[in-house]
């Protein structure tokens, strides 16, 4: 069930709004009956592994060489 709460209510009670999210609920702020926000639970936090894409991708020589000019013309619209 989602429940609705103006951004002085949940400015007021933040804390409780977040032990409900953290159960689960969705929670709707509202501004003069507009809907401005949603709370939802945070999804699960996967974990980064360094080096997965090692060897897949070599980084030019020429990396950070200048742009050739009629190149640098096009950013200079």
């Amino acid at each position: 069930m989602t429940k609705s709460v103006g951004v002085h209510e949940a400015k007021t009670n933040l804390s409780r709004l977040l032990e409900r999210v953290s159960a689960g609920e969705e929670i709707v702020i509202t501004r003069r009956g507009e809907q401005v926000a949603r709370l939802v639970p945070a999804g699960p936090t996967g974990v980064r592994r360094l080096g997965i894409d090692r060897d897949r991708y070599a980084v030019p020589a020429d990396f950070d060489a200048p742009l050739p000019d009629d190149l640098l013309r096009t950013f200079e619209r």
